[in-house]
């Protein structure tokens, strides 16, 4: 392999690290100010907040007299309070501090305030989640009621498209079209033909003009480590044919893909008035079912829309804020019903992806446009502030779980005690660590 050809692959390994460094440095630095903020607001005095670790890039100290630091690793951060050991805060040395200065640290505080501020840091990460998705949904808006033309995509010949921008959809194929929260169910009872008529309204009049069917097999997203990033395909792309067979509804499409039972696919694809060949092989992947549980079907990783660009409206503040607190609940309920599925042997340990194939997901994402890479970043801070609750020692839900043997028994764990826990609990997280890292590069290629 020449120079030239190694320049593209370094590059593209340069962009995930730099998008995964991004994304996880945003989530550390919100988790980690939610320990300062609302220990400084309890009384606890930090003295060091670290963007990394290791040898110290950039520091200054602040009116508070709290060093504000970047390190040269940038995997994680901290806050170190005042009293304690070390940087994970496990342990304090209070020994020559007055009874004022022992209140400012995490050990010489009130049991509420050392709650509040181990609390904090998984809370800022579920509240940095809701806030991004509430921003995304306001910013981007939602399709109007009633369905209304914005735009028309590019479509390949052979397909008939008389629609025009400011049509308002009436009927398809003489029913009548729903509400849009009814929409996807109106699809089922289309026929799953080439050519439809849709009566609109145009310019005041009612007039019926031809369309193809409303989800044809474009590519509107793709997912990371997915068989259609393995070759390449791109948003835009509208498949043709699959093994000689022609493609008109994005259900064609599932459903090839869904028999395949995985055996390679010959994918004619349309990009920009040109027709490209692909072979794409399906991957087995673990979807959550309408019943709660999860089924396993064979996918390439690509999602469909409209082929055009309906009108959209904002739905207001209030109603974004409760869009975005219902998209961080589903992840967690969905998360941890997957984690559960794993343990009980139900789906594949390989839906556990490590810091490589996070990594890989990262730079996936960023390559997809700003929206989606920040849409990832809420869905992963979701993740970590749900890690971080784990009643795990060295978690914060371990600490909170002292806290809480603490409030019950009058006192806090012995020394010798918390010593055993914080190892087995460090020897848990670095054993998990390990078995994500070798799914990500041995068993689950």
């Amino acid at each position: 392999m020449d120079l030239s050809q190694l320049v593209p692959q370094f590059g593209g390994i340069a962009f995930t690290i730099v998008a995964f460094v991004v994304a996880l440095s945003i989530i550390v630095a919100i988790h980690e100010y939610g320990h300062y903020i609302v220990g400084r607001w309890s009384g606890i005095h930090a003295e060091v907040f670290s963007l990394g670790f290791g040898p110290v890039l950039f520091s200054r100290v602040d009116s508070r007299g709290t060093r504000w630091q970047v390190a040269a690793l940038p995997f994680g951060g901290y806050v170190k309070f005042l009293g304690d050991s070390n940087a994970s805060s496990v342990g304090s040395d209070v020994s020559g501090l007055s009874e004022t200065e022992k209140r400012r640290t995490m050990l010489g505080a009130p049991l509420w305030a050392r709650a509040a501020t181990v609390a904090a840091g998984p809370v800022f990460n579920f509240v940095l989640s809701f806030l991004i998705f509430a921003a995304v949904i306001l910013f981007q808006g939602q399709a109007s009621d009633p369905l209304t033309v914005s735009d028309v995509r590019d479509l390949p010949d052979g397909y008939v498209q008389e629609l025009q921008p400011g049509d308002e959809i009436l009927a398809i194929a003489g029913l009548d079209a729903p509400a849009l929260a009814e929409f996807d169910a109106f699809l089922q009872e289309l026929p799953d033909e080439r050519v439809l008529d849709y009566r609109v309204l145009r310019d005041g009049n009612e007039v019926t003009v031809q369309g193809p069917y409303p989800y044809p097999p474009t590519v509107e997203g793709l997912s990371p480590q997915s068989a259609a990033m393995d070759v390449d395909l791109r948003i835009g792309d509208v498949l043709l044919s699959i093994d000689g067979e022609e493609l008109w509804t994005f259900e064609d499409l599932r459903d090839v893909v869904s028999n395949s039972e995985g055996r390679a696919l010959a994918v004619e694809v349309w990009r920009d008035g040109d027709v490209l060949d692909f072979t794409l092989v399906p991957r087995s992947v673990d979807l959550p079912s309408a019943d709660g549980g999860f089924e396993t079907r064979y996918l390439i990783g690509v999602t469909g829309g409209l082929f055009f660009e309906p009108e959209t409206e904002s739905p207001g503040v209030f109603s974004a804020l409760g869009y975005g607190i219902m998209q961080v609940w589903t992840i967690i309920v969905t998360s941890l019903d997957g984690l559960w599925h794993m343990i009980t042997g139900a789906i594949s340990t390989c839906n556990l992806s490590g810091p490589v194939g996070i990594a890989e997901t990262s730079g996936a994402m960023a390559s997809q446009g700003a929206s989606n890479f920040i849409w990832f970043v809420a869905v992963l801070s979701t993740a970590v502030g749900m890690l971080n609750l784990f009643p795990v020692p060295v978690l914060d839900g371990g600490h909170l779980v002292f806290h809480a043997y603490e409030a019950v028994a009058g006192r806090p764990p012995s020394d010798g005690a918390l010593r055993v826990l914080m190892a087995a609990g460090l020897s848990i997280l670095l054993t998990l660590m390990l078995f994500a890292l070798a799914n990500d590069l041995f068993l689950c290629p």
